[in-house]
């Protein structure tokens, strides 16, 4: 628990606050406004376009990595003049209206999301390097409750003050907030291994491939990083439409439960699975909490077959979202001890965009089983779709064991 009031585990924390606050306001907050202000849904929908650089960030994070910002130090620079830029978008999408300025404002939120995601290429390259190797499970852990956090007073917050405030002045208190991280990375620590700089861009380029692939058992390390949540990912798709659909319980009842509960479960998931951390070694974290997430699935199945139960609805969206944010801690822990210091924020940046491949085309997948098995056998069928990366890591322990024993010397 004294890792809480580490001076680098507290930057991180206010790092990933930073990093989530962002997204609502280029998402589902401006997604409101344009409704309240009666923007036709076809344009409403083009808007969800400006989201594309959370996607692309790989693209342009060598030069992150080849480049230093003469403030701060190589990663605190890249960090600071981000959140810089980001009040600025801010306060110019509250001083624009989609009435009389909406291509403007989509301009401004498409930068907005370009600037927020090369924010988050350079917190994610610090946290690796900022961190000890006792402190990543925390780090990863506060860091996912300062996005989550980060998300709630950008998102649900934010539409609350809209009723009283009005948009523009909520944009603008939400600008103010930004700089919360500014004075987080002001303060932060530097990184005690910072890496070298690639010498070049090709080098920046190129390098970070080089590097990872001459490694060995790469291949299967990536298979790793894809099936380990596949499971969780799997499970996830249509939570929502289980709970409504398949057990009958109303919109007000999901929304409390399921994304209120479920929510605070996720953080205090996470937190507690970096404290274990501290005391188990990586590998034992991975083997536990991601058997904790494939069994949280079955709970949905045990719902499925008993139907609406207020006392298991509850158990099963706090089980599922504790074992999910313990996962996440170790999983995010794990991708930072994966990563050469010298190519950080590339490597970084590759590696979550691969474990994102997972949830991006289960979506579909999921709804073609549930219409063709029904809920009780999809929540099994999730159940099976985790086991692969549980035995693959099983599999790959010394590996697993090995990476992180270099990582520490």
């Amino acid at each position: 628990m004294n890792q809480l009031l580490n001076p680098r585990v507290v930057t991180v924390l206010f790092l990933g606050f930073s990093s989530g606050l962002p997204l609502a306001l280029s998402g589902g907050t401006l997604q409101a406004w344009l409704t309240v202000e009666d923007v036709d849904i076809k344009t409403i929908g083009l808007f969800s376009l400006v989201g594309l650089p959370y996607t692309l960030k790989f693209l342009w994070s060598p030069l992150m990595d080849r480049f230093v910002v003469p403030i701060f130090g190589r990663r605190r620079g890249w960090i600071a003049l981000s959140q810089l830029a980001l009040i600025g978008l801010i306060l110019g999408m509250s001083v624009t209206s989609p009435q009389n300025g909406l291509w403007f404002l989509a301009l401004l939120a498409f930068c907005l999301t370009f600037v927020s995601a090369s924010q988050d290429v350079a917190i994610d390259a610090y946290r690796t390097e900022v961190l000890r190797e006792r402190e990543r499970g925390m780090g990863a852990a506060v860091s996912v409750t300062g996005y989550r956090v980060a998300m709630l007073v950008s998102g649900a917050l934010a539409l609350i003050l809209s009723e009283y405030l009005g948009w523009r002045a909520t944009y603008m208190l939400m600008a103010l907030i930004m700089s919360i991280g500014v004075v987080a990375v002001w303060l932060g620590p530097e990184p005690e291994d910072p890496g070298t700089p690639p010498a070049s861009m090709k080098d920046a380029v190129e390098g970070p491939f080089k590097e990872f692939f001459s490694r060995t058992g790469v291949w299967s390390l990536l298979a790793l990083i894809v099936l380990y949540k596949l499971g969780d990912a799997f499970a996830g798709s249509l939570t929502t439409t289980f709970l409504i659909r398949g057990v009958n319980f109303s919109v007000g009842e999901v929304g409390a439960i399921n994304k209120g509960m479920g929510l605070a479960s996720t953080i205090i998931g996470a937190l507690f699975g970096g404290i274990l951390m501290a005391r188990l070694r990586l590998f034992k974290a991975l083997l536990i909490f991601g058997i904790l997430q494939a069994v949280s699935n079955l709970s949905f199945m045990v719902l499925a077959l008993v139907g609406k139960s207020y006392p298991l609805m509850i158990f099963t969206i706090a089980f599922e979202n504790l074992a999910g944010g313990m996962g996440t801690a170790a999983f995010v822990a794990f991708l930072m001890i994966l990563c050469n210091h010298s190519y950080t924020a590339t490597q970084f940046a590759l590696l979550s965009a691969l474990a994102s491949l997972g949830r991006v085309f289960v979506g579909p997948l999921s709804g073609v089983l549930v219409d063709g098995m029904g809920w009780t056998v999809f929540f099994f069928t999730t159940f099976l779709f985790a086991l692969p990366g549980l035995v693959l890591l099983w599999v790959m322990r010394e590996v697993v064991k090995g990476t992180e024993a270099a990582n520490e010397s």
